[in-house]
């Protein structure tokens, strides 16, 4: 048999399995800079609030203060620091971030579907609250109703129906 210069033993199995193609290695960095562009947009509130270490975190300020060519830049830093991090962890509290943003509008959804009910004479929806609030306060909420629906007629700024929403926001956070 002719040798042809493989040899099987050559490479082992876990050499075999870390290999990653160019396009493999490409497809990862734009997804890191996909993150970094994103973790530029976040207001500090929220980068408070993820994983970052300091330089990291210093740049992503720094670049968001920037435009054009020398946010360009700043990115292509910020996405390189990113890459020497635990960009999974960072990913992770992203999505935990989402979640929670998602679950704050789905509960202002909610507050504004009782008021809407409860501006459209939905006497259930009234008895459903006060079920599900012991400590609300009937008579307040009658007076708002009643006000907004005035305030509805004469074609007035929706005061009323703004401070049944507020007070059934604290209803809800209490």
């Amino acid at each position: 048999m002719a040798d042809s210069g493989w040899q099987d033993n050559e490479f082992d199995d876990n050499e075999l399995n870390d290999f990653k193609s160019k396009s493999q290695v490409k497809r990862e960095l734009q997804a890191v800079r996909a993150l970094a562009k994103t973790l530029l947009s976040l207001p500090d509130k929220d980068l408070d609030k993820l994983p970052l270490d300091d330089v990291l975190r210093g740049a992503i300020t720094k670049a968001q203060s920037m435009t054009q060519g020398a946010l360009k830049r700043e990115l292509g830093y910020v996405t390189k620091l990113l890459a020497q991090t635990d960009v999974e962890q960072v990913e992770t509290a992203m999505e935990k971030l989402k979640q929670r943003h998602q679950g704050e509008v789905a509960a202002f959804h909610q507050i504004e579907q009782w008021r809407d009910n409860l501006l459209a004479d939905d006497g259930e929806q009234l008895s459903q609250l006060y079920q599900q609030f012991p400590e609300l306060d009937g008579q307040y909420v009658r007076q708002l109703i009643r006000n907004a629906k005035k305030e509805a007629q004469q074609t007035k700024p929706p005061k009323s129906a703004r401070l049944l929403f507020q007070y059934l926001k604290t209803l809800s956070t209490e």
